[in-house]
């Protein structure tokens, strides 16, 4: 019955509704005899879902277990909470195999973003630390859009809910480091858009170990306490204290039937030979909810690997055509971002130029005006030079009618100057013979002086020797005769020394000066020539280049293929980009290991590390755990 039938009358009984999803709130009035799926499919319509196959509506029953509301009962039928309004939670109840080529609409990958985020956050799913900063950074940019250096502030994701509390706990790191590192990722995500960020974090987020795996208590039929865990692509079995990496694995297509008894829950393989695979929990509920998810994620697995129906054909399709519009509206986008920043940057340069003209305006008109002034000044100096020239003129002429009168006077006095200059001659001619007069005198008497004193000397040594003969006469009598021999010689002598005495020089008063050859004088720079290192410099003078604008080859509108091709690359691009993430988790890890808090660590950090060390990933893990024959693993079961 169509599911406006039930709104029709208003006398039909309805109560009150309230769906949570993940983003929003909804309310309805929905009719008692409304079943599950009428309800499902309203919320569907409501949020323009159309993938519904991979969720379902959440509610806690009265033993305060989750459950899944059935489609093909009445909703009060079930053991649904007795409240008004009744409350309900949309959730994705089976995962994709690979959502880059499962999920279309963009609401469904949006709804499974949020969901496996909130997981990731709660700490349902196990993310190692770098993988929990790199999937933030995606979520920063899902939310904010693209980086802009010039607006973020430090601290604006202090608010933000992004990494997991065990991942906060286990190392030595402030929110401001936390933060620091998610930004530097975040600034890579340059030009993504929401859907395209949300996607990114969910194939990062699908290759972690727990991620679509709903786990359930159970035991083997030796009571050992095991997880059983329900997934996309069949059932692992898990040991108590490791929900990360699976003992054993069976994929749906080795199952051939499920069956339920009580707490006993038994799957018949495909292979004949190979016993039942059975299990126990903990209760009968449990049991039909495994039950539930396992038939639902058995039809899915089917699903996917039939032809697409028409509606998913016709969605593909339309996603499809939706992605090359975008793809195109982004291209014309980012060449019209090019371009404007190119106008910016020719509209920057410009302005640029302008002020420098405006510069180069202002130092003109200073100089102009300075021009001017100096103008002025040098016609007023002119005007006074004229003044002085005038001044100079007059003055010329009355020293021109001075001289003439000094002429005049001159020629008057010229025979008296005639007759003063003989005057001073005969006055000179006496001057210098009296000067030489008085040369010859003093000469004369240098010379008389000198004569005196050797006169006088002589007199005196006659004198001495006249004494001496005299005393020699009185003291020896006897020696008369000889004594007057000696005394008529030495007579003798004084007449000859007398005679004979030469004539001195009369320029004894004169000094001689000689003055030493070898007397140079050391270091005077008077004679050093001044040596000035000249040189023209040339100021350099700066010559503006035009910058061109390069011819753009713009897309065409209509230019599918080429778009097409750069669709068929992209999956080779994002291999490229993985094997960048590989390299830049790795750095992240070497330089956060140090700053780790090792009492901290959890079981599933060492069973991750553990992994990391021996090069296993999710799915060399599933793809170990799935060898051999069904008849080994379900023995291997058994023995645990």
């Amino acid at each position: 019955m169509p599911l406006r039938n039930f709104f029709r009358g208003r006398s039909a009984k309805s109560f009150p509704v309230k769906i949570v999803t993940l983003d929003a709130e909804l309310e309805f009035n929905l009719p008692w005899r409304a079943n599950g799926r009428d309800l499902f499919d309203l919320v569907g319509r409501t949020i323009g879902l159309r993938e519904t196959w991979y969720f379902g509506l959440q509610y806690e029953d009265s033993k305060g277990d989750f459950a899944w509301l059935k489609m093909e009962r009445k909703v009060q039928d079930q053991d649904i909470p007795r409240r008004s309004p009744v409350p309900f939670v949309f959730l994705a109840k089976f995962y994709p195999e690979d959502v880059s080529e499962e999920l279309v609409q963009e609401v469904t990958q949006h709804l499974f973003f949020l969901q496996v985020k909130q997981s990731i956050l709660n700490m349902d799913i196990y993310c190692p630390p770098e993988m929990s900063v790199l999937l933030a950074s995606y979520a920063v940019q899902a939310k904010f859009g693209d980086y802009d250096p010039t607006t973020y502030q430090t601290g604006a994701l202090s608010m933000e809910e992004l990494l997991p509390q065990r991942v906060i706990n286990q190392y030595q790191m402030t929110p401001e480091m936390w933060e620091e590192r998610i930004r530097i990722w975040y600034a890579d995500h340059q030009g993504m858009t929401r859907d395209e960020a949300e996607m990114e974090y969910l194939k990062i987020a699908q290759d972690l170990g727990m991620y679509g795996v709903n786990y359930f208590n159970i035991t083997n039929k030796k009571q050992t306490e095991l997880w059983l865990g329900v997934t996309a692509l069949g059932l692992n079995v898990y040991e108590s204290e490791n929900k990360l990496e699976p003992k054993i694995s069976f994929p749906w297509s080795e199952i051939r039937n499920i069956s339920v008894d009580d707490k006993k829950f038994t799957i018949r393989p495909t292979e004949k030979t190979a016993p039942n695979f059975v299990f126990f929990s903990k209760n009968s509920r449990m049991n039909k909810l495994i039950l539930d998810l396992s038939i639902g994620n058995h039809d899915l697995f089917k699903r996917r690997r039939k032809p697409d129906t028409i509606e998913v054909q016709q969605m593909k399709a339309a996603a499809r055509e939706e992605k090359l519009r975008r793809q195109i509206e982004k291209d014309k986008l980012a060449r019209e971002k090019q371009l404007r920043e190119e106008v910016e940057r020719q509209k920057a340069e410009l302005e640029q130029r302008l002020l420098h003209y405006q510069e180069e305006m202002r130092v003109a008109n200073d100089a102009l005006r300075r021009s001017e002034e100096t103008a002025e000044l040098l016609v007023e100096k002119s005007r006074i030079a004229e003044e002085e020239t005038m001044l100079l003129t007059q003055k010329a002429s009355e020293a021109e009618q001075e001289c003439q009168r000094a002429h005049l006077i001159s020629a008057k006095t010229q025979e008296e100057k005639m007759l003063m200059e003989h005057k001073v001659r005969e006055a000179e001619m006496l001057v210098s013979k009296l000067v030489e007069e008085g040369e010859r005198r003093a000469t004369e008497a240098d010379r008389l002086q000198h004569e005196l004193i050797r006169a006088r000397i002589a007199e005196k040594q006659a004198k001495e020797k006249l004494t001496g003969f005299i005393q020699s006469f009185n003291a020896s009598i006897s020696h008369s005769a000889a004594n007057s021999n000696l005394l008529n010689a030495s007579l003798l002598n004084a007449t000859l020394l007398n005679s004979s005495t030469p004539h001195l020089p009369t320029a004894l008063s004169h000094s001689l000066v000689v003055g030493s050859s070898n007397d140079v004088g050391i270091g005077s720079t008077g004679d050093l020539p001044d040596l000035t290192l000249g040189g023209s410099t040339d100021a350099l003078s700066s010559t503006y280049v035009g910058h061109e604008l390069t011819s753009l080859d713009l897309l065409n509108d209509t230019d599918v293929e080429q778009l097409s091709l750069e669709i068929e690359k992209e999956r080779g691009e994002y291999l490229e980009r993985s094997r960048h993430l590989q390299q830049q988790l790795r750095h992240l890890k070497s330089e956060i290991e140090v700053l780790k808090v090792e009492e901290n660590q959890t079981v599933l950090d060492a069973v991750y590390h553990e992994q990391l060390r021996s090069g296993e990933t999710k799915y060399s893990t599933l793809r170990r755990t799935r060898s051999g024959t069904t008849r080994t693993r379900v023995a291997f079961f058994e023995e645990l």
